[in-house]
């Protein structure tokens, strides 16, 4: 993972409520066990048209969506099933925080633990980025707050473990790699 502070994007909005696991990344792509390429196929059913080419009318397909590394969702995002492909498809996409009303909590976890910053904001600060789409947002792990063109400062929660691993770029087993010279002087101690 890389290290995540600050966060510099235009918002992409996909308003729908209850996007799932299997919206995300539909259950043929679980087959592998590689991240790389999984972007590719985020939001497939969605993105794509039967015969295989792009759909226009998609979000992801327009041009403003081009680079953007904020998705503004609907309520109750990554509802569904605990798959972790859905967190390494959105980062592969590109994506590096999800902001929503609501993130399903087994979605939430596997993001943090991918790469990926859930946010949850008040249903007035959701509407406003959805009135909005494509605003360029600041998002400062650091303080913990989302930043609006506007100066606008809006507070967000992450707990203090996920927040320092998302700033240092280290999964759990990393942080734990991290702490092996303390790790080995206690059982040398103990012993």
């Amino acid at each position: 993972m890389n290290p995540m502070n600050h966060i510099r994007s235009r918002t992409v909005a996909l308003p729908q409520r209850n996007i799932d696991t299997d919206q995300i990344i539909p259950a043929r792509f679980l087959k592998v066990t590689d991240k790389v390429g999984l972007g590719q196929k985020l939001f497939c059913d969605w993105r794509y048209l039967q015969d295989g080419s792009p759909n226009p009318e998609f979000v992801l397909n327009q041009p403003a969506a081009a680079g953007a590394h904020i998705l503004v969702a609907g309520d109750n995002f990554g509802c569904g099933s605990s798959r972790e492909h859905a967190p390494w498809a959105l980062v592969d996409f590109g994506f590096q925080a999800v902001v929503s009303t609501s993130i399903a909590d087994i979605f939430r976890n596997n993001a943090l633990k991918n790469g990926l910053l859930p946010i949850v904001v008040s249903p007035d600060i959701h509407a406003q980025l959805l009135e909005e789409p494509g605003v360029q947002l600041e998002i400062r792990l650091d303080e913990q707050v989302l930043v609006f063109p506007s100066g606008q400062r809006v507070a967000f929660e992450i707990d203090k473990f996920s927040r320092h691993c998302l700033m240092h770029g280290v999964d759990e087993l990393g942080f734990l790699l991290g702490c092996n010279s303390q790790i080995s002087a206690f059982e040398a101690r103990r012993t």
